[in-house]
C-alpha cells in the first residue's frame, strides 16, 4: 500500500494495491499490521460504522473527548466522497489546520484520522457509502461537532453543490466558540493518549 501524510499530524491517506482481472477485482482495503507499522501503535477495531448519503450531504465536523477519544479509519466502497480532517487539539502546532482527500470507488483509498482530529465529509455523488472503522464504541455524552461551514475553519467543501447538514451539524458551534467553551480536546492529552499504546522501537505490530 501507498501511504500519503496528511497536513494534520497523524493522520494519513492509504491507497491500496488494487488487483483487477476479467471477473473483477480485489484489494485488501484494510490490514491492521501494516497500519501499526505506519503508525508506530495499533489500531484496535471496536466499532463499524455505515452511512449512505445523497450527494451534497455534509456530515461533521465530529470528534470526540479525550481520554479516551476516537480514532476512525475511513473507506469509501461506493460513490465518491471529499473527506476532511481538522486539527482541533488546542496547543497543536497546526492547530485548526485542515486538510482533505476524495475517497471514492476509482482509487479506494482510505484515511486514518487519530483521536482528537475531527472529521468531516461530503458525498459528491448520490447513494456514495463511506465505511468507518472506530476505535472505540459510541458514547453520545462524550460526542461533539464543530459547524462544518465556519468562515474560520474555510472548509474546502465545493461551492457548487448545494450543502443538506443534520439539526446536529446545522447548530454545532465555530471553532472559536468551542475553544472559549472548553470543549475541544488539547494537544497534551492527546500525546498522552497516543502515548498509550505506542509500539516499543523496532517491533513490527
Amino acid at each position: 500500500m501507498d501511504v500519503r501524510e496528511l497536513s494534520v499530524p497523524g493522520c494519513v491517506e492509504i491507497a491500496p494495491a488494487v488487483h483487477a482481472d476479467p471477473r473483477g477485482l480485489f484489494l485488501e482495503w484494510f490490514r491492521a499490521d501494516r497500519l501499526a507499522v505506519v503508525l508506530g501503535r495499533p489500531f484496535t477495531v471496536a466499532q463499524a460504522n455505515h452511512s449512505i448519503s445523497r450527494r451534497g450531504t455534509l456530515r461533521g465536523v465530529h470528534y470526540a473527548l479525550v481520554p479516551p477519544g476516537q480514532a476512525k479509519y475511513v473507506y469509501c466502497p461506493r460513490g465518491a466522497v471529499l473527506d476532511v480532517v481538522v486539527d482541533l487539539r488546542l496547543g497543536s502546532p497546526t492547530y485548526g489546520v485542515s486538510d482533505s482527500a476524495r475517497l471514492d470507488d476509482v482509487d479506494r483509498r482510505a484515511v486514518y484520522i487519530p483521536e482528537g482530529v475531527g472529521h468531516a465529509f461530503m458525498a459528491l455523488e448520490d447513494d456514495s457509502a463511506l465505511t468507518y472503522l472506530c476505535s472505540t464504541a459510541y458514547d453520545p455524552s462524550r460526542e461533539r461537532a464543530v459547524h462544518p461551514l465556519d468562515p474560520v475553519l474555510d472548509l474546502p467543501w465545493p461551492e457548487d453543490i448545494e450543502h443538506v447538514l443534520s439539526d446536529r451539524d446545522r447548530a454545532a458551534p465555530g471553532l472559536e466558540q468551542a475553544a472559549a467553551a472548553v470543549m475541544l480536546p488539547t494537544w497534551e492529552s492527546c500525546q498522552v493518549r497516543y502515548a498509550l499504546d505506542r509500539l516499543p522501537t523496532g517491533e513490527p505490530g
